[in-house]
């Protein structure tokens, strides 16, 4: 009966989409006009016998004289991708529930977006790129307040712009560093000339031996510094040099969770204690942790409030830095603006790091974090005006239209219907978890996850996994419940192919 239901809510695809394309192939200012008139269809259309199809390797073939293309999925068409679907270079129209690696906010090819790109004060911005550290627009200021400063975490009154996610890691990782000499040389604004000398040899005290602590199986970026705090896969991190950096464990939880809750919190007070036990004898001193709300790259990893709560008053009392990597958690996914929100700290972090959905990068911070002296967290473009442009849009957006309210309640819906098919085809998959859209479910092994993605990209639904076993849902704030209803008749479908292929009656 759901099924059928759930057949019936998402009948019959637009066509008023194609006319568009077809009305505007032809005129001037063509491309303009098709971006605005896309009507978002009702459902998927998969055309091809494959995917990638023949289009798509032709591309990918081009491309591969020019770019390693062996991490591709297939090309994109981004001129007719529209709302929550992406269209692929063989016309097939799928429902995306990856988004560009969760980077994609407020769908493909939205009308306000495209206004902000299209308006003067952005081609001055493309046409006359700032060195923001020395040469800012008179109106940068008003800028930040309206791209940034309205969703500010609590108590963090600054951000600092940057390029994407590991670089904002980086450099806030050079901010704690900053910070942390500042305050073992008592505040003072000079520097000894034996630290200028030495600095320039990379060997102490110019270039003192202090450490960022990670979490097993967190990502927070490929940089050199990010890097060293990566520990989400092997291959990320091979041939590179390291930093020789602490990592504590990060809790494994076990679902459902109310099931499994005395030895989740078991689990939780060990990883905390060994935390607590690594900032205070490890040998060389740390000047900050990090850590995700969600392990969004080593598995879609959870750990409770209370955790973090713990994690919080560990790092006041030993005075180390707290960073909190929202670089995929950011943005309204898990129902509230920010994830870290939802633990209830008595003090905010130290500094909140942002990028993908936000469609720029940077971090929050409080005004303690500033250096000491000009031209030291510095680059030339430290972010992109133009990219500003695009985030104050997408702010403009996600409050206009309450989409995290939107993705609170669409998260819920989801959650609903996949819990209890966890249930009935759990030798598929189990472990349904996550709060918003920011959802995830393990697989029963990784061949069958492989299989459970194809499957689903053939029956018109993009999706991607994390870690070993994990799918994750990284959809925009714009899916609805007919967007899932859409999702779960698939779904459904692909769990009984399996089934009938791998456990036949």
């Amino acid at each position: 009966m759901l099924r059928n239901a759930l057949s019936k809510a998402s009948l019959g695809r637009s066509v008023s989409g194609r006319l568009a394309s077809a009305s505007s192939r032809h005129t001037p200012g063509g491309s303009r006009r098709l971006a605005s008139q896309l009507v978002e269809p009702k459902q998927p259309e998969v055309v091809t016998d494959e995917i990638p199809g023949p289009q798509s390797k032709a591309a990918l073939s081009r491309l591969g004289l020019l770019q390693d293309t062996r991490a591709v999925v297939f090309a994109g068409d981004y001129q007719k991708s529209v709302g929550n679907y992406i269209v692929d270079a063989d016309g097939n129209y799928l429902l995306d529930l990856y988004c560009q690696i969760a980077s994609i906010p407020v769908g493909y090819n939205n009308a306000a977006l495209l206004k902000a790109a299209q308006s003067p004060e952005m081609a001055s911005t493309l046409a006359n790129r700032p060195a923001l550290g020395v040469y800012p627009p008179k109106d940068w200021s008003s800028t930040l307040e309206q791209a940034y400063m309205r969703v500010k975490p609590k108590g963090l009154d600054m951000v600092f712009t940057t390029a994407h996610g590991s670089d904002a890691n980086e450099l806030a990782y050079k901010a704690a560093f900053m910070y942390y000499a500042k305050t073992r040389r008592g505040g003072t604004e000079g520097f000894s000339a034996q630290e200028i000398s030495s600095v320039m040899d990379n060997v102490p005290p110019g270039a003192p031996d202090v450490a960022i602590l990670s979490f097993t199986a967190g990502f927070h970026g490929r940089t050199f510094g990010a890097l060293s705090t990566t520990r989400s896969k092997a291959i990320h991190k091979l041939d590179i040099p390291a930093f020789r950096w602490p990592r504590a464990p990060f809790p494994q939880l076990r679902y459902p969770l109310d099931k499994y809750s005395e030895e989740n919190a078991a689990e939780e007070s060990r990883c905390l204690a060994e935390t607590e036990r690594i900032l205070h004898d490890n040998p060389m001193p740390i000047a900050a942790i990090i850590v995700e709300p969600v392990q969004s790259e080593g598995g879609d990893r959870h750990a409770s409030p209370q955790f973090f709560q713990g994690l919080r008053s560990i790092t006041k009392q030993h005075d180390v830095l707290m960073i909190v990597d929202e670089v995929q958690t950011g943005c309204g996914a898990t129902g509230t603006f920010w994830a870290h929100e939802q633990w209830g700290l008595e003090t905010p972090p130290d500094m909140v790091t942002f990028s993908k959905k936000m469609q720029t990068a940077g971090f929050y911070h409080t005004r303690d974090m500033v250096p000491d002296q000009p031209y030291r967290n510095f680059n030339t473009w430290l972010g992109d005006p133009s990219r500003a442009l695009m985030t104050r849009a997408i702010v403009d957006e996600v409050l206009e239209r309450k989409l995290v309210e939107q993705t609170r309640d669409t998260g819920a819906y989801l959650k609903s219907h996949l819990e209890p098919l966890a249930i009935r085809y759990f030798r598929v998959f189990n472990s349904v978890r996550g709060e918003g859209t920011f959802l995830a479910f393990d697989c029963t092994s990784a061949e069958l996850r492989t299989e459970l993605l194809h499957l689903m990209r053939m029956e018109g639904v993009n999706m991607g996994g994390s870690g070993d076993v994990a799918v994750r849902f990284r959809p925009m704030l714009t899916l609805t419940k007919a967007h899932v209803n859409v999702f779960i008749t698939r779904f459904e479908s692909v769990l009984n192919k399996l089934y009938k292929k791998h456990w036949p009656r």
